[in-house]
């Protein structure tokens, strides 16, 4: 888009946007301010911003006596602990770029991240080696290791070579780091797409992306020094969603669970009711087991008016109802994606909204993705690339553009054309706006599901199904049909005590109070579990796969 070059301005717009900077001022603003991390062994680690920032330092002196140097790539393969947050501020702010590998790749794909981005150093935590000593031998350019452990290196049995203990490298170091005057279009951190096709791309957030970004999250999510914010996103993912580093803007007390699986989620909850959290964020894939989980509990746990933002696909009402209504909690949806930041939308109810819609009404807005955030462009287009209306009916393709939206792939060929020349990122997600700006996204463009020349909506479908009381988890997919081109295709996963008592017709006669006769899946199947992304997304290239055949005869 042509610049237009107005009045000079008396503005310091050479003041560089660096992301330390942040923790700088929040330190001095908010020094006192509480940092707890839960430990191995189930203890937890408590400490302020300002010692955070002690270590900091020092963790960059350390790093730079190894041979880290501006510019140079770092993988991180860690948890959601304090080192990790250490590690957010001391590698970016030295001027080295924070690599953020995906802990559920398979070795081939990670390798590939490393590799590509040319890591010279891997900042690995001491449970995690097995994952580093996988791809190790694929990734020539790594020079070394630094091991984040409480043990001594001799007691630690590892093939990688050399290693670095984090502990050691931060106790050695000096106590001051001078920070470089970095470039604000310098690159903070890098990660990479995790699609379901192709080879991961990488995606550079520069400093003044993600110092936007933050402003813009802190804004939206109304984070404060007030609120004790936890840290359930895997850091690894898209910045765990910037809210980490907005609760360090706002001042807010900051929790790490460390290591939570989704099966034993008990310290998690345990945690978030003993650090009082106000504020998190993750994807209905740990929403929902961490629900199920409670639904268990004798004594529900008291979370009134906590605020969990809802991210990765849509939540069911049934999900944001039983959070309310158990807890006291709010589900704020929130939309993006590794090459957004990532937020783009968030859902909360305006005022002037309050008061003309019903309840049900309500609830069916908090199902849309949410308005746009200050400071970003977004439009549907059709096919053509034309605008499309704001009816909140006419269907499109998403296109995004603004300060913290991916501009370009790093070094992918044949990327391009997801860019429009004008700027827009093409999300390949598609969906309505409304007269209020709230978008509603209705599938991915490959997941559309085409009947007979009509889309059907596997995510409103998919909701639907998982708003009857016996189920626990939905997938709908368009699988070929020799007739109609498609038709969907349900996978229903129960609750353990409705299991064998809910059938194929009940599921279809559910639906068929909000969908038309011929929108129905031709079947319902009835599993045990629904293949996921290695960021928790259904899987539907590989459901595709596995029914492909299913009405062909």
């Amino acid at each position: 888009m042509e610049k237009v070059k107005g009045f000079p301005a008396t503005s310091q717009d050479d003041y560089q946007l660096n992301m330390i900077n942040i923790i700088k001022q929040a330190v001095g603003s908010f020094g006192a301010q509480e940092i707890a991390s839960r430990k191995n062994d189930g203890t937890m680690l408590r400490y302020t911003y300002a010692a955070a920032y002690q270590r900091m330092q020092r963790l960059a002196n350390g790093l730079r006596e190894i041979g880290v140097g501006v510019g140079e790539r770092i993988g991180v393969l860690a948890w959601n602990t304090h080192e990790n947050y250490e590690i957010y501020f001391a590698v970016p702010g030295m001027g080295a770029v924070m690599l953020l590998l995906n802990l559920r790749l398979t070795p081939q794909d990670l390798s590939y991240v490393i590799s590509h981005a040319g890591a010279k150093f891997i900042i690995v935590d001491e449970t995690l080696l097995p994952i580093a000593e996988a791809v190790a031998p694929l990734c020539p350019s790594v020079e070394g290791y630094v091991i984040i452990t409480a043990k001594k290196l001799k007691e630690i049995n590892t093939e990688l070579s050399p290693i670095y203990s984090f502990e050691e490298l931060i106790a050695a170091a000096a106590p001051q780091f001078d920070w470089p005057n970095l470039d604000e279009k310098s690159a903070y951190a890098a990660c990479y797409t995790t699609g379901t096709t192709g080879k991961p791309k990488g995606v550079y957030y520069s400093h003044r992306n993600v110092y936007l970004h933050t402003c813009a999250v802190a804004a939206s999510s109304e984070i404060s020094l007030r609120d004790v914010y936890c840290q359930i996103v895997p850091m690894f993912h898209a910045l765990g969603w910037g809210l980490s580093q907005a609760a360090t803007l706002s001042g807010a007390k900051i929790v790490f669970p460390g290591i939570y699986t989704l099966e034993k989620l008990g310290p998690l909850c345990e945690i978030m009711v003993r650090e009082k959290v106000t504020v998190s964020a993750g994807a209905p894939a740990i929403f929902l087991p961490l629900l199920e989980y409670i639904r268990k509990l004798d004594e529900k746990p008291d979370l009134t008016g906590a605020r969990f933002l809802s991210g990765a696909t849509e939540p069911p009402v049934a999900m944001m109802k039983a959070y309310r209504e158990l807890v006291g909690a709010e589900i704020i949806h929130a939309y993006g994606a590794t090459e957004t930041t990532p937020l783009v939308t968030i859902n909360r109810l305006k005022p002037w909204l309050a008061g003309t819609l019903s309840e049900a009404e309500q609830w069916d807005l908090k199902r849309k993705q949410g308005y746009g955030v200050v400071g970003l462009d977004l439009k549907v287009v059709d096919p053509e690339g034309r605008e499309l209306s704001k009816d909140g009916k006419t269907p499109g393709e998403i296109l995004i553009r603004g300060p913290w939206i991916t501009g370009s792939y790093r070094d992918a060929p044949g990327t391009e054309e997801q860019f429009t020349p004008d700027g827009y990122w093409k999300s390949g997600d598609v969906g309505t706006i409304d007269a209020e700006g709230y978008v509603k996204i209705t599938d991915r463009i490959k997941d559309v599901i085409k009947s007979g020349g009509e889309w059907i909506s596997s995510v409103d479908m998919e909701n639907e199904i998982m708003s009857h009381p016996a189920v626990l988890e939905a997938a709908v997919v368009g699988v070929p049909h020799p007739k109609w081109q498609e038709r969907p295709l349900a996978l229903v996963v129960l609750r353990a005590e409705h299991k064998h008592q809910v059938s194929e017709a009940d599921i279809k006669a559910h639906l068929g109070q909000t969908f038309a006769k011929w929108q129905l899946p031709d079947k319902v199947v009835f599993v045990d579990q629904i293949p996921k992304t290695s960021v928790g997304k259904l899987n539907k290239k590989v459901i595709r796969a596995e029914h492909q055949d299913t009405y062909q005869g």
